[in-house]
């Protein structure tokens, strides 16, 4: 089945509306099992979260277009902007890290 891929970018200043969704967020991830691949925020440089990038394997771009809204984040405005597509895992050097 093919991957899809999020790349979101926070709204400006909502660093605070962010973490108080987050535990929405958070939950929605697990319940969504195997279906997601990876997930975690864009961060400064001083750890504060500024987006989000997240993998999942769904049949087609309809499927993911609706896993992905279906998130607490999308849901009640975290992002200004969001951009799904296809994705392939080409390398992956993570195992054990």
């Amino acid at each position: 089945m093919p991957f899809y891929s999020i790349i979101a970018t926070d709204k400006p200043n909502g660093l605070e509306h962010r973490m108080a969704v987050r535990p929405e967020h958070l939950k929605h991830l697990d319940n969504l099992g195997d279906k997601l691949v990876i997930a975690g925020p864009f961060q400064t440089e001083e750890g504060k979260a500024t987006g989000s990038f997240m993998v999942i394997e769904a049949p087609d771009l309809a499927a993911a277009t609706s896993l992905y809204e279906q998130d607490p984040f999308i849901k009640q405005g975290v992002f200004e902007s969001y951009k799904i597509s296809r994705w392939s895992l080409t390398i992956n050097k993570s195992a054990g890290r």
